[in-house]
């Protein structure tokens, strides 16, 4: 009995392990040219679902994910090159539209932020390390004199 829910549960682990992502692309989006198809689906890739926001529209079964497929499709058909294709949707719909945004001076400061923190830490760390001094642990004479008398020395 044991060996046989083992087995059942080793199967299920590989056809989990195994299985990718689905694709939401219907076949009636599909380009005819496998060239154009490719570049299709790495552009897809890298645009977000505007409903989904953690899916690539490639991913997503939204229907503006849908209408983005398509007009990409419809860009690459037309011979638009695949940075001017990139460069229409974000006109379009915006930075957030891209899963990996690209570093410009309007985003700089969020890019730089942590490592700004970093350093700023890293500065008042030493800082304050420094400041400390070092405790005086040697006795006066008066105390040592005190504490002599109190162990009988």
């Amino acid at each position: 009995m044991k060996a046989r829910f083992s087995a059942a549960l080793l199967v299920l682990m590989l056809v989990l392990g195994f299985a990718g992502t689905a694709l939401a692309v219907k076949p009636d989006e599909m380009l005819a040219d496998p060239a154009l198809e490719a570049r299709a689906r790495a552009l897809s890739e890298g645009l977000r679902c505007m409903v989904c926001q953690n899916q690539s529209i490639d991913e997503s079964d939204a229907d503006l994910a849908r209408d983005l497929r398509i007009l990409v499709r419809q860009r690459l058909v037309a011979g638009d090159t695949d940075q001017q294709v990139m460069d229409y949707v974000v006109s379009r719909y915006g930075e957030f539209v891209l899963l990996k945004p690209r570093f410009d001076l309007r985003n700089a400061l969020l890019w730089g932020t942590p490592a700004i923190l970093l350093f700023a830490g890293g500065i008042f760390i030493v800082l304050s390390a420094r400041s400390r001094r070092p405790v005086s642990t040697a006795l006066s004479a008066e105390e040592q004199a005190a504490l002599d008398k109190m162990l009988g020395d």
